[in-house]
């Protein structure tokens, strides 16, 4: 008896070992390469067909999976991943190469999206390469004679619908239009990623978060054409530290009100930035029309601005170009933003500008240690219309905040 307990107690021993073994080898990631799915690395051959199919072997995985695209060029059509088809909610692209877009800037411009990831769970970009969108064609054509006739253009990355999703160490060069868009998100890291484009280079935004929640940027350097963080309704609890911009046109809220029902933007936390050579510093733009949105709950805070033409501004009559402008009082109601700890240099006169709604004005506006300065200090104003809020600490330009919470007094502070 004593030998047969024994003997159940060896085979228990080498079950357990048998059993942990499996758990380990079932734990480890499975590799996958896109040249063992006849991606050519040579820049011409479109490897749209190679990504795919890597991404299904990827899906049907059981376990994490990863995809590998070396280091080389990769020309890649419009594509979308989509996760409606996956079953596997741990992959990760390790992105070492170079993504190329077609050079007829037609073939992405006549789409929406280059690189699409729909519905998808636990995806990871993660490396050091390069996503290259060619864009500068497209802008050329658009500021021609016939720039009317070009198409919109496309957005490089765009996720959507999608959840615990990271973007991390890779570069967006030269999109057509947007470089990232976050859209109808949850729980969405962005770090120490580079985005370049011309300062010239129109609709070319960073990073576009529009109807999303617990999305955080992180450790990110933008220059581009258009704004290096452009924030669109239904964003809430979005945290963005550790940022250089520019040239851009800065971080912005907006525009808003470009629908009668609309999504508010809450929670928003902008910290430790450096802007320079930037049409705008922190920036909150409405339309002027009616609308059910609000912006509340707003923190710029550590903010360094570098030559910037518009360091602090609220803008609630947004009209770019100055054609087809509402004319109305934008519905958009603004409310708890604070200003903490703000420095550095203004191109233009008035370094802080609130310019609220007559019919919805701001209200709980905080300024805390602000020290913004035109080349002539004496000239450094600030311009308020239906703004009310408080000042604490040295604010520079003098504010003209009404403390009285009466809405129709214009004051502007030299």
């Amino acid at each position: 008896m004593a030998k047969f307990n024994k003997y159940i107690s060896t085979i228990c021993f080498f079950c357990t070992i048998f059993i942990n073994l499996s758990s380990s080898i079932s734990a480890e990631t499975k590799a996958y390469n896109v040249l063992e799915f006849g991606a050519k690395p040579n820049g011409l051959t479109d490897t749209s067909k190679a990504f795919l199919r890597a991404w299904e072997a990827a899906c049907k995985t059981n376990g994490s999976a990863s995809i590998t695209v070396p280091k080389g060029r990769y020309l890649l059509h419009p594509i979308e991943f989509r996760g409606s088809d996956c079953n596997n909610n741990d992959i990760t692209f390790y992105i070492d190469g170079t993504i190329v877009a077609p050079l007829d800037y037609h073939v992405l411009g006549r789409v929406d999206r280059w690189v699409w990831f729909d519905r998808v769970s636990g995806v990871t970009i993660d490396g050091h390469g390069f996503f290259d969108a060619k864009g500068t064609s497209l802008w050329n054509c658009k500021k021609g004679k016939n720039g009317n006739k070009c198409p919109r253009g496309s957005t490089t990355l765009t996720f959507t619908s999608s959840n615990n999703i990271l973007i991390k160490g890779i570069t967006s060069l030269n999109s057509q239009l947007y470089h990232i868009v976050i859209n109808v998100c949850k729980d969405v890291l962005i770090e120490a990623v580079k985005i370049r484009a011309a300062g010239n280079s129109p609709n070319t935004d960073g990073i576009h978060v529009q109807e999303s929640s617990g999305v955080n940027i992180m450790n990110t350097k933008v220059k581009t054409g258009d704004d290096c963080v452009s924030i669109g309704p239904g964003t809430k609890n979005l945290w963005i530290e550790r940022i250089a911009c520019g040239p851009s046109h800065g971080i912005s809220i907006g525009s808003l009100a470009k629908s009668m029902d609309e999504e508010g933007v809450q929670n928003v936390t902008v910290k430790t930035a450096v802007i320079s050579y930037s049409l705008t510093g922190v920036r909150i733009k409405s339309w002027g029309r009616p609308s059910n949105g609000f912006v509340q709950g707003v923190v710029f805070q550590d903010v360094l601005m570098r030559y910037v033409w518009n360091p602090i501004i609220i803008e609630q009559n947004y009209c770019p170009h100055n054609k087809n402008c509402p004319g109305q009082e934008s519905g958009v109601q603004i409310s708890d933003v604070k200003y903490e700890n703000i420095r550095g240099t203004s191109l233009t006169e008035v370094a802080v500008k609130f310019d609220c709604s007559a019919t919805n004005p701001c209200t709980g506006i905080q300024l805390q240690n602000i020290d913004i300065k035109y080349y002539d200090e004496n000239k450094t104003q600030s311009y308020c219309k239906n703004a009310v809020g408080e000042i604490s600490g040295l604010v520079q330009p003098q504010s003209c905040l009404n403390l009285n919470k009466e809405f129709h007094v214009i004051r502007v502070s030299e």
